[in-house]
Formats: C-alpha cells, structure tokens, sequence
C-alpha cells in the first residue's frame, strides 16, 4: 500500500479517472449489424437533435423545409449557422470540436470536406473500435426496441453477439401507448388486450420473457413522464406492477426507469421536440420500498428532482443512480450533481453515461465527463487528506473503478 507524502492528490486522482475503463451505462447506439441504425461519422453528428434545435434558434425557413434537405444539406446548413457564424461553445457544439480533436483533425481550419473524407476512409467497425479506444469504454449498452419495425428484423433473423455492445430491452410502447401495444402484440401472436386482462397480462409477460430470452438484456429501461405515478390503477401502472416487475424479480434483472420528459412539446421539430418536467421522487420511493426484491436503476431529467433523489438512494438499497441525462449533461450541472451525490452517496452511485445517439459523441461526453469528475474528486480526497486521512493510490483507483464500471456490474448481477 502505497501511502502519499503529497496532500495535493490531483495529480494521482486525474490519472486514475484518465486510465478508467468505462462501462456506458445507457446509450442509443448499435453494433455494427444493425446496418443504418448506428450512427456515426461528421453529418451524423452534426445532424444531432441537440444541434437541430440550436440550429432553429437562429435561422427562420420553415420546418418542413429544413426535413426535406437531405443529411448533408442539413448538415451544410447547421455548419454555417452554429460553428461560421455563431462562436460554437454550447456544449453540443464544443463536442463536436472535441470529436474532430481527438481524432487528430484540424480543428482550426475549419474545413467540413476535410472532415467527410476521413469518415469516408474508415469502415464503420474499423471507426467503432476508434472511438471506444478514444472513449476508453469496453462496452456501450444498447437501448433495443422489439415494437421497432427497423430493429426487430435483425434480433430475428440475424442477431449475433458483439462483445463491445450489450442489449437492453426498451419497454416504453407497453407503458406509454398501451393500447397501441396490445394491438401489435396481437400482430406478433401474443394475446393481449387493451383491457388488460388476466390472460392479456400473462401474454404480456410471455412476451417479455421471450424477448429477455432473445436479447440476454442487463435490464429492462423506459423513458417515463413527469406524471408518471406509481400506485395507481391506470395501465401504465398495471402493466408495471403485473408484467414488468415480475418478469425482472424472477430474472434477476433491475428495471431503469428514466423519468422526466416531456414528450414533443414542439412536434415540427422531431426528435428535438421533447423537453423536461418536475417528476414525483414519491414514486421512486413507493417502488422501492413495496418491491423490495426488484432493483432500479433511476435517473431523473429536472434538476430540481436530483437531491431528491439522492436522498432516496440513501434509504433504499435496491436503488442504484446513475448518470446526468440528456439536459443536465452539462458541465456546470454534472459537477452540482456529482459534488452533490459524493456528499450524499460517497462512491456508491454511477455518475454518469454517454447517452450517445451517434457512435462519435461517446469520444466527446466521456473526455468532458472524466475532466468534470476528475475534478470533484480531487476535491473529496484533499479534503480527507486535511483531516490527516491520505487515500492511497490503490484506494482512488479502486473508488474509481466502481464509479465508472464495478458498481453497475456488481448491480446488473
């Protein structure tokens, strides 16, 4: 056990966070094989629904005019409008630049043909393995829809293994348009009914199970709205405490329940439509503490929830936070929160995931997250070391470990 003489342990904290390798948590990526559906390269990420919406905030053609361009055309005009003449120090923007950085391009000649034909050299598993390197992840967890009519085709027919991909079996359809789902549940030959019977519900689980068995998933996940509220007699409800959590207590599987979004406040906009609501932490609580055999992995959009929810993950062991998602995915907030949680929680919560939706952002989110983390940590350890309690290297090294990988490991079972 190496003991530091040194009280300043920034040094050690910033290489033990820089040489982690890192399980993210929850993405929307694919393997290679899932054709179309992986995302990556320069239009795709300039073409991401964060930059979309900044996109809109400044130029005046309509919507539909804007869908009708083709990806590069978009692309073009995002370029132009953000980065040319807009100085692009948003976060989504600054990822960007991260990307084309890290990735050895110059950045300072500002030039989008430069950047095309390097994507265009590279294949996409050959650029798959460049970016969990540049990341420093092992694997990415997948976000896999079997309602999806793109998606399902593949788990069907051709569906193999990739170590660097693992599955998650996405729920959403059965909790937020159920009706919707028991029809095509019937199409697919499973029974359900929109009344949620007794045999509807068996059928339910049997579908569950059966795709658990397909995708091997590490959990089960939803993205859940602010008023998502749990007890309560409404399907959404019903399909919870009757399917969803007894097929993950039996399986051993935590079910992620991702609250807090407002689904298409502004529909001409698409994937960037959606924004945030204050959700009820009572939910949380009521799960946890009435199933106290099933384990959730929780997030919360508003910021306003996120003590909240630290508290509650301090009364509940079957609890497990994870991640600043989606809008708090900002510097200033990601260190609020993890200063926050390392307060409440010590080492013992996920402090975040990529969230990526295009293969490259994985290079940018985790390089910005790991110099954010880094950071609060110092601060933790110097202020232990004043107290005359010197971490060791192998004690940082072992907190940061679970941080970024053994904690959801050890929960995943």
């Amino acid at each position: 056990m190496e003991r530091l003489a040194n009280t300043d342990l920034g040094p050690i904290v910033r290489s033990a966070v820089n040489d982690a390798v890192i399980t993210d948590v929850h993405t929307h990526l694919y393997s290679p094989q899932f054709g179309d559906l992986l995302l990556w390269g320069i239009d795709d990420l300039l073409t991401y629904h964060y930059l979309i919406a900044e996109t809109f905030r400044y130029v005046s053609i309509p919507y539909e005019s804007f869908w009708a361009m083709s990806k590069q055309q978009q692309a073009d005009l995002i370029w132009k409008t953000l980065f040319v003449e807009n100085s692009p120090f948003s976060e989504a923007c600054r990822g960007v630049l991260t990307v084309l950085s890290k990735l050895g391009l110059d950045v300072g000649a500002r030039d989008l043909s430069e950047y095309r034909a390097y994507f265009r050299s590279k294949s996409v598993d050959e650029y798959v393995d460049i970016a969990f390197n540049l990341a420093g992840i092992d694997c990415a967890v997948m976000t896999n829809d079997p309602f999806d009519d793109a998606e399902r085709p593949v788990w069907l027919s051709c569906y193999k293994e990739d170590p660097r991909f693992r599955a998650v079996l996405r729920i959403d359809p059965l909790l937020n348009s159920t009706q919707q789902s028991c029809e095509k549940l019937r199409n697919f030959g499973y029974s359900a009914d929109p009344a949620l019977s007794a045999q509807g519900l068996s059928e339910i689980r049997r579908f569950l199970e059966d795709w658990a068995d397909r995708m091997k998933p590490l959990y089960l996940a939803a993205s859940l709205p602010p008023d998502f509220a749990y007890p309560e007699e409404s399907p959404r409800a019903r399909v919870v405490r009757e399917c969803i959590l007894p097929v993950c207590r039996d399986r051993g599987l935590p079910f992620a329940m991702m609250i807090g979004v407002k689904k298409l406040v502004n529909p001409a906009l698409r994937l960037a439509g959606d924004s945030v609501g204050k959700s009820r932490i009572e939910t949380v609580e009521h799960l946890c503490a009435n199933f106290p055999d099933n384990k959730f992995l929780v997030t919360m959009l508003a910021r306003e929830n996120q003590h909240e929810l630290a508290v509650a993950a301090r009364k509940y062991r079957n609890l497990m936070v994870f991640g600043c998602w989606w809008f708090l995915n900002n510097p200033s907030l990601v260190e609020e929160i993890t200063r926050m949680r390392c307060e409440l929680l010590g080492p013992s919560f996920i402090p975040q995931h990529s969230d990526a939706r295009v293969l490259d952002q994985v290079i940018y989110k985790w390089a910005h997250s790991r110099t954010i983390i880094a950071s609060v940590l110092t601060d933790k350890y110097n202020d232990l070391a004043r107290t005359g309690w010197i971490a060791t290297v192998e004690e940082i090294r072992r907190d940061v470990d679970n941080l970024f990988r053994s904690n959801f490991w050890r929960f995943v079972g």
